[in-house]
């Protein structure tokens, strides 16, 4: 209730945005998403009970609550939106100047959810804190818990077919309540997630993973000893690091992921967050830059977590342009 009291605001025009976009109905986006509720309900149901909570604080229906952590799977899995970009990266304490985890992103979408972002602090009973970066009543979005398990993520386009199940959003949840990676594999494994997504995670226990999760289960990829991980818009595992997939991607995820790699690579043993900062303002190759300043779609955030310490540093729109602030478990 207390989330939904807090953000009615930025709840209710995630809904206008939605139906506006998807040009439907209130009553059309409600019956959608009830469709929804027993995979809801077999798989996460103490969410279920979190959700009416949310929409009795905002003032909108259950099924409401349920579309905002569902979107655009309402129209059964889709393919992940081809036009959403992220450049995400992980770097082991070895190769940071203070011996720290550093993980984060920057977030690419259109335009229009900017306005709907906010820094979400939750403190479920009997499990770990997240403080999480989100919009309009979405229960998780980027982020990490109190046990350091951190999530960022890339939209992957191609892979497996997309099929009905439960939707993203929960499912990121879920990860936050997870104490380690092992954990978070275990669960994915389990799961019948609805389309293909990249995670790149880290945990309290010094681990970091990058996970492409598809509907036939996660491949899982590891640093081999570089200390330290980077990710954008395609496929990196050898089953689905094909042509055939490469083709549906965003042919700037390319040249973004070797901008990463090198900066991070080029500075590996002595990063602070300050040259994180420098790196996820950087425009080279623009328009699609890890700074992307295109009219479709932008910069929305840039992230940065240093987990052990519980602290988000966030910028909301272009990190060049806006300054970051810094939230605290």
């Amino acid at each position: 209730r207390q989330h939904g009291e807090q953000a009615a605001r930025h709840i209710h025009a995630h809904l206008d945005l939605m139906c506006s976009g998807d040009k439907m109905s209130r009553d059309l986006l409600r019956r959608r998403a009830a469709q929804f509720l027993p995979v809801f309900e077999r798989y996460c149901p103490h969410l279920v009970d979190e959700m009416r909570g949310l929409g009795e604080g905002a003032g909108i229906t259950f099924e409401e609550a349920l579309a905002c952590n569902i979107r655009g799977e309402l129209h059964y899995a889709p393919a992940p939106p081809a036009h959403e970009g992220c450049t995400a990266f992980a770097i082991l304490p070895r190769g940071a100047s203070r011996h720290r985890m550093l993980i984060g992103q920057n977030s690419d979408m259109g335009a229009n959810v900017r306005d709907l972002a906010y820094v979400l602090h939750l403190q479920p009973t009997g499990k770990p804190e997240i403080l999480t970066y989100t919009f309009g009543g979405m229960i998780a979005y980027h982020g990490f818990n109190s046990f350091g398990v951190s999530k960022f993520e890339n939209a992957l386009s191609g892979g497996p077919h997309p099929r009905f199940g439960i939707p993203h959003y929960p499912v990121l949840r879920m990860m936050y309540e997870c104490r380690n990676l092992e954990e978070v594999v275990a669960m994915l494994k389990k799961l019948p997630t609805e389309y293909s997504v990249n995670y790149l995670m880290a945990d309290g226990q010094g681990h970091i993973a990058d996970i492409e999760s598809t509907p036939d289960g996660p491949q899982v990829l590891h640093d081999e000893g570089a200390g330290y991980l980077v990710h954008t818009n395609h496929f990196l595992s050898k089953p689905y690091a094909t042509q055939e997939n490469y083709k549906k991607s965003l042919p700037d995820s390319f040249p973004r992921l070797e901008r990463i790699r090198s900066l991070v690579a080029s500075r590996f043993g002595g990063i602070d967050v300050s040259d994180i900062k420098t790196f996820l303002t950087d425009h080279s190759g623009p328009p699609a830059s890890i700074c992307r300043h295109e009219p479709e779609m932008i910069t929305a955030a840039s992230l940065i977590a240093e987990p052990s310490e519980g602290i988000l540093h966030a910028a909301v729109g272009h990190p060049c342009q806006h300054s970051y602030a810094a939230y605290a478990l």
